[in-house]
């Protein structure tokens, strides 16, 4: 529905995910038929879950880890771990700073030059340990290191920007990357992204991508709907993008996964992206909070060190158990940061969804209350979901 902003302004109402509830239908299933598997880029996994191409949530060990637990993890190759043959001196760096000398620190470390044969070294290590290797680069990235992604191929690979479309216009000094081209003559899957809307992600698909990533901004770390304004929340992007896929599948019978990307930290916020349209999801912030995690109890984006215009900030989350509790539990805590794999099962049980597919059907209610009615005595004491 439109309304009007002022005059000469018409604009569209766009949901985010805490104002979103999924309604139980007439069947209900026990959780262990739950059927969660998902494929992406010809890669089975069983849960729908990606860690974040952060440097704080991804290094070698999380990747493999991530890939032994049944879902996927993606390393930065744009990152510490591709400037520095030894990262952990950095990342230690980077844990101990105080916050008014954090920017300026970060800026002095990503200062480093990326190294292509630490690139082709990550993805060699991750291998030779049987992880699934997902990397993630820039657009710019790609054209730069191609060489490099092209001698190590990698399992994935992510091109991932702020915003990416097809239709980008550069400098006469610089010529964009060719999204079609790259994914047409890449010896391994490209996903694209990032996009929120219906025109951007069918414009993507076409091009060949993988999977499509979708969000602008929302993630924890990420300060970009500040800086820059932009954005789209992520309920109404999901399904808007979600729509381009099945539209696309429809004509040409090839399917897309989308992948909601950011601002996700429970497992309730997994289930109603995967009910707004996602095949997956993509966080960060849930799993820098890993014991194994890089970041030493702290989270940062990917665009937080640049060197002109940082949009994102470093937050503190803190350790709050293993990976595998993270994942599959069993849950240390009780507010939903634990066990997503059995958040999703028992919500698809409870929904009587049976498959991710039927997932994507379920009712969906617009509730700007759902996470605060009857939680007075939660939000008071600051447990649960009042913490």
């Amino acid at each position: 529905m439109e309304v009007q902003l002022g005059r000469g302004k018409t604009v569209r109402r766009a949901y985010g995910i805490d104002e979103i509830a999924l309604v139980p239908g007439p069947r209900t299933l026990d959780p262990q038929l739950a059927d969660t598997r998902w494929q992406i880029g010809g890669i089975d996994r069983e849960i729908p879950i990606i860690a974040s191409a952060m440097d704080g949530v991804v290094d070698v060990n999380m990747a493999v880890g991530l890939s032994q637990l049944g879902a996927l993890g993606v390393l930065n190759l744009e990152g510490i771990q591709t400037r520095y043959t030894d990262p952990e001196p950095i990342l230690n760096r980077i844990a101990s700073v105080g916050k008014t000398e954090f920017v300026g620190l970060m800026q002095e470390l990503y200062a480093e030059p990326i190294k292509p044969e630490l690139i082709e070294q990550r993805i060699a290590e991750i291998k030779s340990q049987g992880g699934i290797a997902a990397v993630s680069t820039t657009p710019a990235g790609a054209s730069k290191y191609q060489q490099a992604l092209v001698a190590a191929m990698p399992d994935l690979l992510f091109i991932q920007a702020t915003v990416v479309s097809t239709a980008h216009l550069s400098p006469e000094t610089i010529t964009p990357l060719d999204l079609p081209q790259f994914c047409a003559e890449m010896p391994m899957p490209v996903v694209l992204g990032n996009c929120v809307t219906y025109e951007v992600a069918l414009n993507l698909i076409k091009a060949g991508a993988a999977g499509v990533l979708v969000g602008i901004g929302p993630g924890a770390a990420c300060t970009s709907r500040g800086v820059l304004g932009i954005g789209v929340p992520q309920a109404t992007a999901v399904a808007d993008c979600a729509a381009a896929r099945d539209d696309y599948f429809q004509e040409t019978g090839r399917y897309v996964p989308i992948i909601a990307d950011g601002g996700l930290v429970t497992g309730g916020d997994i289930c109603k992206c995967i009910a707004c349209g996602a095949d997956g999801v993509m966080i960060g912030s849930p799993f820098a909070r890993a014991a194994e995690a890089p970041g030493r109890g702290f989270h940062w984006g990917m665009a937080t060190p640049s060197p002109l215009l940082p949009r994102g900030t470093r937050i503190s989350v803190g350790t709050t158990g293993t990976l595998k509790q993270i994942l599959r539990g069993p849950a240390q805590l009780d507010d939903g940061t634990h066990n997503l794999l059995g958040a999703l099962q028992t919500s698809m049980g409870t929904l009587g969804a049976k498959n991710l597919k039927e997932m994507q059907q379920v009712e969906v209610v617009i509730a700007p209350s759902l996470l605060t009615e009857g939680k007075v005595y939660q939000k008071a004491q600051q447990l649960g979901m009042g913490k």
